[in-house]
């Protein structure tokens, strides 16, 4: 078995981690330094909130990259769009520079993939070579 850590809930062990990245509306370079730490710091609380954990975080100034693991119970999408609407209105609040943008901080797409330890034809070998009863 790999060192890989796995979280539990009442009835379920699990190991969902994700890639995902938002774009700034139009691609703007608006986003600065201290944005990107109180960015951060609310997408950490929504994976707090959600049974998640915000596992890595990197960005330039428009676009942001988070690697982060959630419940199976979780939809991505969900999560997706509490993370958009959640940064977006921390940041116009505390950043007044950025009402003077109009309309919508992030583009109304995103990335997003899963990542696992293991490549996916190895798992596809596993599931195969599963022993079926007769």
């Amino acid at each position: 078995m790999s060192d890989q850590s796995y979280s539990r809930t009442n009835n379920c062990v699990f190991s969902l981690h994700y890639h995902m990245v938002l774009v700034t509306k139009q691609r703007r370079a608006v986003l600065t330094s201290e944005m990107l730490k109180a960015a951060e710091v609310a997408i950490r609380e929504r994976c707090d909130v959600r049974g998640g954990a915000l596992e890595e975080f990197g960005a330039e100034a428009d676009h942001i990259h988070i690697l982060f693991s959630l419940p199976p119970a979780e939809a991505v999408a969900d999560f997706a769009n509490a993370v958009k609407t959640t940064t977006s209105r921390r940041l116009r609040r505390d950043f007044p520079s950025l009402k003077r943008l109009g309309g919508a901080l992030w583009s109304p797409s995103y990335f997003v993939s899963s990542c696992g330890s293991a490549p996916l034809e190895a798992i596809k070998g596993y599931v195969r070579s599963q022993e079926r009863p007769d």
